[in-house]
């Protein structure tokens, strides 16, 4: 049996790869590049040519873009009207912003559990938290999956709450043969480098709804507007503003929205490359008994942003912590995604308690990410494969 590297054998990579990589050209380089030359870096006219793209892309009315996926959650929570005494359902294997969103506002966040096969949220565990303070869902597209929209859009209108679909991990993946973005009230996007396009750092929603695009607008600029539609009297001159919220700076720059423009150029190439690397790692690993591969609902046609691997524990002589070890001795950043959120001392602190959603639980225990990325190579993929391979037999019952 080959000696793993965490052993002193010989790692699978001699430089290390992480599980996500941003991919920037040189088209995206001169995009930023103009925009410096130009004279506006920030409040300017790219803001509104990626706010159309967007559009374009998801179908939806309107676009707001906006600092980054967590500002653009608690833009949400805002525009929902998320307050003191409202709660806000949401998963626990996310990032902690998607839950976080809640609080920023003065609401709480509830936990409903995971489906155990696809590790969305299970549709039946959010109606069985629905209370009379129950306000909104924020459903993640975890790995960039689509959630149960249909499902979730039927107990969301007839409960009477907001539906937010948390797609930060899921810019071009479609539901139904609709674009993701479009089919939520409000659809938010996350522009991270891991994600499948970048804007360095950034974000945005999505609407339909003219009234919750006033809201998002207003909360990104401190609740100032030039709108004189918005304001409650005629402007006293061209100088003129009004103050009628209470907002924040969450404005991105023209050099990120250039950037971001260029990057959602080549959304197309780079979906067609993830579904690429995903049927491959697919492939691969339905044939080892002791990995379990993330099931996907018909529904989603799916630009995956994670690969995730699940072990099952049962077959092997070891746990996740080993597993993980071994694979980053072997040069893979694989990482774990995500830790169930309510786990955290700050949230065990709130009063939340273990063993509130066991299947989330069980999954965070079994899982690790690997690589997946636009400019991943075959040869690059096989050798991760071929580290998955030599972990699991050595540590195989």
């Amino acid at each position: 049996m080959e000696k793993l590297a965490v052993f002193g054998g010989t790692p699978v990579f001699e430089k290390k790869i992480g599980y996500g990589h941003q991919y920037i050209d040189d088209a995206d380089i001169q995009a930023v590049v103009n925009v410096l030359k130009s004279n506006y870096l920030t409040c300017g006219p790219k803001i509104e040519e990626v706010e159309k793209k967007l559009c374009e892309i998801t179908g939806a009315k309107h676009a707001v873009l906006i600092a980054n996926g967590t500002a653009a959650l608690h833009a949400a929570c805002f525009a929902t009207g998320i307050g003191p005494g409202d709660e806000v359902i949401t998963t626990p294997i996310t990032f902690a912003a998607s839950a976080n969103c809640a609080l920023y506002c003065g609401g709480k966040s509830v936990f409903a559990d995971i489906d155990p096969d696809t590790y969305n949220i299970d549709p039946d565990s959010i109606e069985k938290h629905i209370t009379d303070k129950t306000k909104a869902v924020v459903a993640v597209d975890f790995t960039g999956q689509a959630v149960d929209i249909k499902r979730i859009r039927e107990i969301c209108d007839r409960h009477g709450l907001i539906f937010i679909e948390d797609a930060a991990h899921s810019l071009g993946t479609k539901y139904d043969g609709k674009t993701v973005g479009s089919l939520a009230d409000m659809t938010e996007f996350s522009f991270h480098p891991v994600k499948t396009c970048t804007a360095g750092e950034g974000g945005a929603i999505t609407t339909d709804d003219d009234e919750l695009y006033k809201k998002l607008v207003l909360f990104r600029t401190h609740g100032i507007t030039r709108v004189q539609e918005w304001m409650d009297k005629e402007p006293e001159g061209g100088w003129y503003y009004q103050q009628i919220a209470l907002g924040y700076n969450y404005r991105m720059t023209d050099m990120q929205a250039a950037l971001l423009s260029s990057q959602l150029d080549k959304l197309d190439i780079f979906a067609v490359r993830r579904k690429e690397l995903v049927r491959r790692y697919d492939e691969a690993f339905s044939r080892i008994p002791e990995i379990v591969v993330q099931k996907e609902i018909p529904e989603s046609d799916t630009v995956r942003h994670l690969y995730i691997l699940q072990f099952d524990l049962d077959m092997l002589k070891c746990g996740r912590r080993e597993i993980y070890d071994a694979l980053q001795a072997e040069g893979i950043g694989v990482n774990v995604h995500y830790i169930p959120v309510y786990s955290f001392p700050y949230y065990q602190k709130l009063g939340y308690e273990m063993g509130a959603c066991p299947n989330a639980e069980r999954l965070y225990e079994r899982i690790v990410s690997i690589p997946l990325y636009y400019s991943l190579t075959n040869e690059q993929q096989d050798k991760v494969i071929e580290a998955v391979r030599k972990v699991i037999a050595y540590y195989r019952k």
